[in-house]
């Protein structure tokens, strides 16, 4: 049997104290590094590159630029209720960009127009699904 001058736990206290201490010296060490760092200095000139851009003012002289169309106006949808000439009431959707057009297209179909009003667009609860 062997002679321990040194108890256990005493043996198990000085471990302790020994990994605190270097855990405390690397703290130390990695706080000194960061806190004590300067930043690097930046250059103070500016470089600007001039980008070599030539815009072709041409192309507006051009046939294929002459012959573009433009787009169509935005009809809106109209509802109406009208009476023929044989004083029938008929109610239904018209396609028109203004509401003048629309009224115009009607009596050209032989229609006299009592109500026309632009449909609206949506629905008051978009979460009731569309067909119950």
């Amino acid at each position: 049997m062997a002679v321990v001058f040194i108890s256990p736990k005493k043996r198990q206290k000085v471990f302790f104290m020994g990994i605190t201490i270097v855990f405390l010296l690397f703290l130390t060490i990695v706080s000194l590094g960061v806190f004590l760092s300067e930043p690097k200095e930046v250059s103070s000139s500016l470089v600007f590159n001039k980008p070599k851009v030539n815009v072709d003012m041409g192309i507006f002289d051009s046939e294929q630029f002459k012959n573009l169309q433009t787009f169509s106006p935005m009809q809106t949808q109209y509802t109406y209720t009208a009476s023929t000439s044989d004083r029938q009431i008929e109610t239904g959707f018209i396609s028109a960009v203004s509401k003048e057009e629309a009224q115009k297209i009607l009596q050209d179909m032989g229609l006299t127009v009592s109500k026309l009003e632009e449909v609206q667009i949506g629905r008051d609860n978009p979460f009731i699904p569309y067909y119950q």
